[in-house]
């Protein structure tokens, strides 16, 4: 039986070379040009794999991904970004909504189809895993208040404003007190990516959890030359997790992200 793919792409040169090469590849592929209608038909087909664009003409491709991983029903969709918006903000915005790869126009074909192939195996084996019991209660980190069930974290019993990265970073980290997550580790658990990438877009998500955690930052703490965890005990003197380092342990800039597209040789679709 065919795997649905969910195509969002108001470009119809572009929809229609993909649309057909994705059938030739076994996928049974839904194509819509708006981000409404995408969000409609992911709740009613539940796709595997949505490929989606992010200059939609009814809202920004972005939203749509936000909204697909706040909804149940989608939460766990392929997602792969498909535009011409290139540069590194635009890439790093698109894997903070929750975006599982990104792949800049002009395209190869071939490869979209195979970077498709690979997330869907990916998510297969991830629902194939033996899942770890869930907490019967929330995760306390120090001041924090984490349900795993209702995605929420609270501080003081305020809530606070978590991305979805942000939000996975730090149940992975508090799920497993004391553990020291290297960078690879978390590229794995919190992205599903394996191999070799660049991993200082760990250290750029670290930062903005920090950010996002105010006056608990210090309860992630780095571990240089090996990585992150969550402390067990409460931080000395507020000199924990950030020490002046902002998670970048020797490493400067902002990080290449992975799962971007390098570049193409042969070109698809208008820019």
């Amino acid at each position: 039986m065919a795997k649905r793919l969910l195509l969002v792409e108001d470009e119809p040169d572009v929809a229609r070379l993909l649309g057909y090469n994705l059938e030739a590849a076994g996928w049974r592929v839904t194509h819509v040009a708006r981000g409404l209608e995408a969000l409609a038909r992911a709740r009613a087909e539940a796709p595997v794999v949505v490929i989606l664009d992010v200059m939609l003409p009814d809202m920004s491709g972005f939203d749509v991904c936000r909204k697909l991983r706040e909804e149940p029903a989608s939460a766990d969709v392929g997602v792969l970004m498909l535009t011409a918006r290139g540069d590194p903000d635009d890439r790093i915005t698109g894997l903070e909504v929750g975006a599982d790869d990104y792949v800049v126009k002009p395209f190869v074909v071939r490869e979209v189809i195979l970077r498709v192939a690979a997330l869907a195996s990916r998510i297969a084996e991830r629902k194939a895993r033996v899942p770890t019991p869930a907490p019967a209660a929330t995760l306390q980190l120090g001041p924090l208040s984490i349900d795993p069930v209702a995605h929420a974290v609270t501080q003081g019993g305020a809530a606070l404003a978590l991305r979805p990265l942000e939000y996975k970073l730090l149940l992975t980290l508090a799920a497993a007190p004391g553990r020291v997550f290297s960078r690879e580790d978390l590229l794995a658990e919190v992205w599903d990516i394996h191999g070799s990438v660049s991993t200082r877009t760990v250290d750029v998500h670290v930062r903005r959890l920090r950010v996002s955690l105010g006056a608990a930052a210090d309860w992630i703490e780095t571990v240089h030359g090996f990585g992150y965890r969550a402390r067990r005990d409460a931080p000395d003197g507020g000199d924990g997790g950030s020490d002046g380092s902002d998670g970048r342990d020797g490493s400067d800039g902002d990080a290449g992200e992975p799962g971007a597209a390098r570049g193409a040789a042969g070109r698809a679709g208008p820019a």
